[in-house]
């Protein structure tokens, strides 16, 4: 069942806001995988405020779904019901004082990472290397490279379900592995994280190293969402992939990379069940090879055609 059908004039029950409100908006285009139904209704807030101001005023038994530049997510065929909400360049600001970098939920982790460089300040670098907006790092203290947010991060701005603001500091994310405690449907719009004083030259050829490494090892210029599954205590989900013989297996349009075994990659004629049902194939195996149970990092969101295994 596509979205479309849930509610033909959910826009005109929404409140009256400065950003843009669009109906059965194309999602596919906003995501890495490339996939996936619409958005029954999409918003993008003109700034905090008028966040905050749609957040208190919808209608309660409205869902909201937020999403950043979609590079670790997979958006379902048959769509998402409700407002999808999408913080733009109002939201993706960077300022850097001394050590301290304040910067806007829907900034690009690698523009901090580059704004931090730009200023002298070193301990950012892990940044470049992760793909998406600082509020998806946030909600999953995002990491690479020997490093994750839980090192950089000071606080943290969230508006709640209701749009009320909460200052947060970094220890009541409750940041574990790949997991932040606060409330999912708590939104991130600012972050402040600090660095050190460091050198322009070493800071750079840190990341040119990031940089050559993801080049390496990563499927980076094909369409796919990243890291696809958290790595098990003790165990690289990549070798667990591998080991059950799952490299270069396909399912429809989709295929575990052969480059590295913990992506999956639309080859261009992928449905979103097609990656999602691999997905599932690939943690049925790595069970039965190893007893270890993998566990989705890729963020899955909407519904399911009818007819979908998944």
């Amino acid at each position: 069942m596509s979205c479309a059908v849930y509610a033909e004039n959910l826009i005109d029950r929404l409140p009256q806001v400065r950003g843009r409100l669009s109906e059965n908006a194309v999602l596919a285009k906003v995501t890495w995988f490339g996939v996936g139904g619409p958005a029954e209704v999409l918003f993008k807030p003109a700034d905090a405020d008028d966040l905050g101001y749609f957040l208190k005023h919808k209608p309660a038994t409205v869902p909201v779904t937020v999403i950043g530049v979609g590079s670790n997510l997979l958006v379902r065929d048959g769509g998402v019901p409700g407002v999808v909400i999408r913080l733009g360049r109002e939201f993706a600001s960077v300022m850097v004082n001394k050590a301290d970098v304040i910067t806007g939920a829907g900034a690009l982790d690698g523009s901090v990472a580059l704004a931090a460089m730009q200023a002298s300040v070193s301990g950012l670098e892990f940044l470049s290397g992760v793909p998406g907006t600082i509020g998806g790092a946030l909600r999953m203290n995002a990491g690479a490279y020997g490093a994750e947010m839980k090192d950089v991060l000071v606080g943290a701005v969230a508006l709640d379900a209701q749009g009320e603001r909460h200052e947060l500091s970094a220890q009541d994310l409750g940041f574990s592995y790949r997991k932040s405690t606060v409330p999912t449907d708590w939104i991130f719009i600012e972050a402040h994280l600090r660095g050190h004083a460091g050198q322009v030259d070493d800071i750079r050829g840190r990341m040119d190293d990031i940089k050559s490494s993801r080049e390496a090892s990563q499927p980076l210029r094909t369409s796919t969402g990243g890291s696809t599954f958290k790595n098990p205590e003790g165990h690289k989900a990549w070798q667990l992939i591998d080991d059950a013989g799952c490299r270069g297996l396909r399912i429809g349009g989709a295929q575990v990379s052969k480059m590295h075994c913990n992506f999956l990659i639309n080859d261009g004629t992928a449905s979103g069940a097609d990656i999602e049902n691999l997905g599932e194939e690939v943690r049925k195996r790595v069970k039965a090879h190893s007893g270890i149970e993998l566990t989705w990092e890729i963020r899955r969101i909407g519904v399911a055609q009818q007819g979908d295994v998944s």
